[in-house]
């Protein structure tokens, strides 16, 4: 089984160039750096030692962050980013918490079916998800990367606007006694879904347009509220 200084090695011009190569020359960046931190964070044995390592992995992303060190993209996803969402789902929601329209799409949504399948009502679900990835990933409003994905591949600042914007949709509905008391379950979630649409778009906004906060991330936070707990 290779070594790690196996593991890292690059193909550069028909030779082998290891990470111990770049720090020679000084190509190397703040990836690497976290690279290494987080590798070592799983090889320390005490307590001690492993805030201290968690520590200077927090420094080295609050340095990458800063202006004129590195490039601007905004990375990690913090408390702030959820507030942030919160505000933006909240502000593009309560227009629609006073119109009738969204109740006749929701009847829409459930009555137009296709061979019994609700065609209309998936399709407009599976447009929220590109909206909100659009919006995040492939618009030019921010440089945003997908930065420490849940199980490696689910972005966690999509997962997180797409369930800060549900939910406050859900929420301001049942609030303003607009889903009917969810007498109607059904009825209910499908108005619910048509704010949402709306919502998400705000959420997005309201999560990227401020830049990258320079709080914690949240995966840092829940090590460190563990680590409190051991």
């Amino acid at each position: 089984m290779p070594d790690s200084d196996e593991r890292h090695d690059e193909r550069v011009d028909g030779g082998t160039r290891t990470r111990d190569d770049e720090r020679a020359t000084g190509d190397v960046d703040v990836d690497d750096l976290l690279a290494d931190l987080e590798a070592l964070a799983t090889e320390v044995d005490s307590h001690a030692e492993r805030q201290r390592v968690r520590q200077s992995i927090r420094l080295a992303r609050r340095v990458d962050a800063d202006d004129g060190v590195f490039d601007q993209y905004i990375r990690k996803y913090t408390r702030d980013d959820v507030a942030e969402s919160f505000a933006g789902a909240v502000l593009f929601s309560i227009p629609l918490l006073v119109e009738d329209g969204v109740s006749a799409i929701a009847g829409h949504f459930l009555s137009a079916t296709v061979a019994g399948f609700p065609l209309y009502y998936a399709g407009n679900v599976a447009f929220v998800f590109v909206l909100v990835s659009g919006v995040l990933y492939w618009s030019d409003i921010q440089n945003v990367e997908v930065y420490r994905p849940l199980f490696g591949v689910v972005p966690r600042r999509l997962v997180g606007v797409l369930v800060v914007s549900f939910l406050t949709a859900a929420v301001l509905l049942t609030l303003w006694g607009r889903v009917g008391a969810w007498r109607q379950p059904d009825v209910a979630l499908a108005r619910i879904v048509v704010v949402w649409t709306v919502a998400s778009l705000g959420a997005s906004l309201g999560d990227i347009l401020p830049g990258e906060s320079d709080k914690p991330d949240i995966n840092d936070e829940l090590a460190e509220f563990v680590d409190a707990l051991d």
